[in-house]
């Protein structure tokens, strides 16, 4: 079998497909700037369980972070 020489088209070729298409390193994760700030997310829920929350008022938001805090054990 014959070896590639350094300058190869097909080596470079190789070489330039595997750059583009690899993919990058996850970038660490960022503390946020506030400590214990909240972050926006998007959850999907059922709609009985949204309405559970919801039917005591305001602050349904915050009920739901605490039942999730508490099912995590914190």
């Amino acid at each position: 079998m014959a070896t590639r020489r350094i300058n190869d088209p097909r080596h470079a070729a190789e070489a330039a497909f595997k750059a583009a298409t690899t993919k990058p390193a996850e970038m660490p994760a960022t503390n946020p700037a506030i400590p214990n700030a909240k972050e926006m997310v998007s959850l999907r829920i059922d709609r009985d369980v949204l309405d559970y929350f919801q039917d005591a008022g305001p602050g349904w938001q915050d009920r739901i972070n605490d039942a999730l805090r508490k099912a995590a054990g914190k």
